[in-house]
């Protein structure tokens, strides 16, 4: 049955059209199963109707034959979502009989649904004129068969081919980078790709040798021109990806292995392919998304190479209006390559929200979806609407959908004017109450004077980049002089700088750790309490650093219980000792740091009392503690769905932090991405928290949407959410309630 299975499945997915797919999979089904009919029926949500697609057995009277929503057996399928198995179908009380297709001779019924991602596409059916029920192992080879299918009819619906898609297509991806555009698409199909490199070899090993020098001049040339291009645009974090792509071209290991396959008498281009291959296959199977993601980085780099063995410059295209940009994987010169004025939104058929493309996209504000499935050559040209909200992509929308998305570009581009004009106003809500809004640093921290001007301080900086970046532990001195120039940026306002949070899930390239289940591994302060030495010299570090700045706090990531918290502690009080004692001989004073923890791994929740002694303050880790929480990875596809920050779980362990540190007089701030999140800031602020943490981006559209509703009304919004017992009714309500305040065009539907 298997071999039966592989074989129908085969013939359906190389169909060249769904109406083809669909007629030999009930060929193939009845001739498998040996039965009389099979049948398959989609969903038309148009026509509010499950419409006869294709059949083999039945008689299909005219084009739109079928039944409406919840009418007979096949309704019933679809409605339960589940399989029926009906020895007499005329006599069941929800049979309806279909005029002129013949199926009054059949007996048995048997109908499966297809489903995708929770929702049914269709039916699929099979029946005989026997009066007999379908034994388990035709069951189990039908539903089978229905979820297989499922992925095909997917596809399909993704590539316009669906009965109700008479108005152009919809397509949908992920979400990247918010924002609306409406454009014409234009498909750039002049990127050489690593996949179309055969082995080859070269008769001149060092011509070719030449040839690659050359092009990696050319690439490290190129990168500098972007980074210069883009210093009175971008943020210092977000250059510095920029800085990433020097460093990976300038890799001792890197270009060795490169000229190595080379002088072996590899072809250029074939040496590139093979040692990208393998260097992004490394970056690939690592947990950790944003080191995943450095896969992509990696190919990327490959793939200017090979542009540049056979281009000696970048030739600029000149458009007459903005475009939307469609490829196929988005990279940073893509995005350099069309001026900023004509570049109206990106859409990628691959990558995920933490490519370094993406991060570039938000960072310049171009609205941006990944992971879309489409067909290049239906939409190249087309009139096209990106909804970087929802991850959706209209293609040749009609009026109305087009005038409702211009009404909404219109008030998003009021809206952005007015947020960044009060960048520089104090976060305070329409009552008063003043709310702390401080940064996450990533790559680097923010150095932008604006946003330095607009935030209270870094309320968490991860340290864990300069150890990422090299190909070796950095010394204690590498540290001192990275920490002190965050420091020195931020020199009034706080800096909270987090120890090294690495491990299974964000392996060293100089240390490998291998973990069947890295989330729950060897990660966070388990790893550097296994290494005091590491520990050690990167608390001395920071220590040095903030002499004569006073403004380090540290924060201790990962903590599950009060002996791990302890032993971080003693080797914090040593590491101080040192440096204090260092500092006054030289006739400095360190000032003692404030010490807090991160809380994301749940057991600490029933411990927060014991803290009160121990830290100074707190920091919600929203994601992990969701991620926890839920048992969900949030970087599995398969259960992302699951993964909800306004899970009533969640909120219910975010009030129990929150009403505990107030009663032990522990300050608490929270530095997820539900702090930067309109709908989270809402509810965090309702329910008692004053300190939010998020990234760059958020900042502005934060501070404006609290300073336009009073706390009371997002008091009363957050009792709402923690009496309610699905997230879908939080988010209803929330929507609702911004919505209900002219703040709507901060969310959308999307939210």
């Amino acid at each position: 049955m298997l071999t039966q299975l592989r074989e129908i499945v085969e013939k359906v997915a190389s169909a060249p059209s769904l109406l083809d797919a669909l007629d030999q999979l009930v060929v193939s089904t009845c001739k498998a199963m040996k039965t009389e009919c099979c049948s398959v029926y989609i969903v038309d949500n148009r026509r509010k109707r499950y419409t006869l697609m294709a059949t083999q057995g039945l008689t299909k009277p005219h084009r739109h034959v079928g039944l409406a929503f919840g009418e007979g057996l096949v309704g019933l399928v679809a409605e339960r979502a589940e399989p029926i198995n009906v020895a007499d179908a005329q006599h069941h009380p929800h049979f309806k009989h279909i005029p002129g297709t013949g199926e009054e001779v059949f007996g048995s019924f048997f109908g499966t649904p297809i489903i995708h991602q929770r929702q049914v596409l269709g039916v699929l059916v099979i029946q005989q004129r026997d009066q007999r029920e379908f034994d388990e192992s035709e069951e189990s080879f039908m539903v089978t068969l229905a979820a297989q299918l499922a992925m095909i009819l997917a596809h399909a619906k993704a590539q316009g081919m669906w009965p109700d898609q008479h108005d152009g297509l919809h397509l949908m991806g992920s979400a990247a980078s918010t924002g609306v555009a409406i454009a014409r698409a234009w498909w750039d199909d002049n990127q050489p790709r690593l996949e179309a490199i055969a082995p080859a070899s070269c008769l001149d090993s060092e011509a070719e040798q030449e040839r690659l020098s050359i092009a990696i001049e050319m690439a490290s040339a190129e990168f500098r021109r972007l980074r210069k291009r883009f210093d009175s645009e971008l943020h210092k974090e977000t250059l510095a990806i920029f800085d990433l792509f020097s460093h990976l071209l300038n890799d001792p290991m890197l270009r060795k292995d490169l000229f190595s396959k080379v002088a072996g008498g590899d072809l250029a281009e074939w040496a590139i392919r093979q040692v990208v291959e393998i260097y992004s296959a490394r970056f690939a199977n690592m947990k950790d998304s944003y080191l995943k993601e450095r896969a992509r980085d990696i190919r990327e780099l490959g793939q200017r190479l090979l542009f540049f063995l056979h281009n000696d410059e970048v030739a600029d295209i000149e458009w007459d209006e903005p475009i939307v940009l469609l490829t196929r994987e988005l990279t940073a010169g893509m995005l350099a390559s069309v001026p900023r004025d004509k570049l109206a939104a990106v859409v990628s058929q691959e990558g995920a929200a933490n490519s370094h493309a993406a991060i570039l996209s938000r960072a310049l504000g171009i609205p941006a979806i990944m992971g879309v499935d489409f067909v290049p050559e239906k939409i190249h040209n087309c009139r096209v609407i990106v909804d970087g909200y929802r991850g959706d992509l209209l293609v040749n929308p009609n009026r109305h959908v087009l005038a409702e998305y211009t009404r909404l570009l219109r008030e998003e581009n009021e809206l952005a004017k007015v947020v960044e004009g009060d960048l520089g106003k104090p976060a305070k809500t329409q009552d008063g109450e003043r709310i702390h809004v401080y940064l996450n640093a990533g790559l680097s921290a923010d150095t932008s004077i604006a946003v330095n001007r607009g935030v209270d301080g870094v309320g968490l900086y991860r340290t864990e980049v300069p150890f990422l970046m090299q190909r070796s532990f950095p010394s204690e001195e590498e540290q001192t002089q990275q920490y002190r120039s965050i420091l020195s940026t931020y020199r009034d306002k706080p800096v909270v700088m987090r120890t090294l949070d690495i491990g299974g899930d964000k392996p060293l390239p100089y240390l490998t750790i291998e973990e069947d289940n890295p989330f729950l591994g060897w990660r966070g302060i388990r790893f550097t309490l296994d290494h005091p030495e590491i520990f050690l010299m990167q608390v001395r570090a920071m220590l040095r650093a903030s002499i004569g700045f006073d403004n380090m706090d540290i924060l201790l990531p990962m903590i599950s219980g009060i002996a791990e918290l302890d032993e971080s502690l003693r080797l914090i009080e040593r590491a101080y000792t040192e440096v204090a004692s260092i500092a006054l001989e030289q006739g400095y004073r360190l000032r003692r740091p404030r010490i807090g923890i991160m809380i994301e791994v749940p057991s600490i929740l029933y411990q927060l009392p014991v803290l009160k002694d121990r830290v100074d303050f707190i920091s919600v880790g929203s994601n992990d503690l969701t991620q926890y929480l839920l048992a969900v990875d949030r970087n599995n596809a398969r259960v992302a769905g699951v993964y909800d920050a306004l899970h009533p779980a969640v909120l219910h362990a975010l009030k129990h932090i929150i009403e505990t540190s107030r009663q032990y007089q522990l300050p608490v701030s929270v530095c997820g991405e539900l702090a930067g999140d309109p709908i989270g800031a809402l509810l965090l602020v309702g329910m008692g928290y004053r300190s939010l943490s998020m990234n760059t981006r958020n900042v502005a559209k934060i501070k404006y949407i609290l300073r336009h509703i009073p706390v009371t009304e997002m008091e009363q919004l957050a009792d709402y959410a923690l009496k309610a017992t699905v997230a879908a009714d939080v988010r209803a309500k929330t929507t609702e309630f911004v919505d209900g305040h002219g703040l709507g065009g901060f969310i959308r539907a999307g939210k």
